[in-house]
């Protein structure tokens, strides 16, 4: 499996950055996109990596943010066959809680649902993607407590309800190593979602979990209750980047040492 990083908040190269994420997976053969970015930056950066877009049978939207979703009409322009996978319960209506009763839009571009809808396919369950790759939900009750903390919020009519994360999943993929995990935002925490994954395949070993931990707004004592947390679960590599943050980033490294990987747009992994 090779992994290659198409966007991200970092670059050490002359490729574009943004806050956003896109990564290229190369998997038995297949070619797989995950998430797309907060614009069409990401198709730029793939072509200047030799990437073919036009190749990719599989796109996947980790949850239903703009930072992950915007590019992907970019990417229905080059790829006129691939579906893109999402959960289920996903909709254009997510929001973040700004205070003093204001809400900000961060879901999805609205009307893309409608336009690309012969290209989108709304996963349920535990989803077989290909042979060895899982998208996996949440199955941990009351997740609608990490969304109100975190003060992002869904909206159903007139009604603003805490974000229970029922429109993120996890792309679990099966390796001689064991098992990876990429979630892009874990909103519903990364000891969480690897706790979810341990149920959902017993008895397999997670090697590496790839993405991003949303803590850069988090307290040093959060981050570092955490990386505690994240050490026991006995995840061999973490490579994280995107929302985590550079001070919370700092953290992981001083707790988990060389277990931890900076992402950066350009980065290959061979898994």
């Amino acid at each position: 499996m090779t992994i290659t990083v198409l966007i991200d908040n970092l670059s050490k190269s002359d490729l574009a950055c943004e806050w956003g994420l896109a990564i290229h997976v190369q998997y038995n053969g297949h070619s797989i996109l995950l998430d797309t970015g907060a614009s069409g930056q990401f198709a730029k950066n793939a072509a200047a990596l030799q990437i073919d877009l036009k190749a990719v049978e599989y796109g996947v939207l980790s949850h239903a943010h703009y930072d992950h979703s915007d590019g992907m009409e970019a990417f229905f322009a080059q790829n006129q066959n691939a579906k893109f996978y999402l959960r289920a319960s996903t909709e254009e209506n997510c929001y973040s809680y700004e205070g003093q009763g204001k809400y900000r839009y961060i879901g999805i571009q609205r009307g893309l649902l409608e336009t690309y809808c012969d290209r989108i396919v709304y996963a349920e369950g535990d989803y077989l993607l290909l042979p060895g790759a899982f998208l996996i939900p949440h199955k941990t009750p009351d997740m609608a407590q990490m969304g109100k903390q975190a003060h992002l919020c869904i909206r159903k009519g007139d009604m603003w309800l805490d974000d229970d994360f029922s429109h993120e999943q996890s792309l679990v993929m099966e390796t001689e190593q064991g098992l990876v995990i990429f979630n892009s935002c874990s909103h519903g925490g990364a000891d969480v979602i690897i706790s979810e994954v341990k149920r959902t395949f017993p008895g397999q070993e997670i090697y590496a979990f790839i993405g991003g931990f949303h803590l850069f707004e988090a307290s040093e004592e959060t981050v570092r209750q955490f990386a505690h947390r994240l050490q026991k679960t006995n995840v061999r590599k973490i490579v994280t980047g995107h929302c985590t943050g550079e001070q919370s980033f700092a953290i992981l490294k001083e707790v988990l040492g060389d277990a931890v990987v900076q992402l950066y747009a350009g980065m290959t992994l061979d898994l």
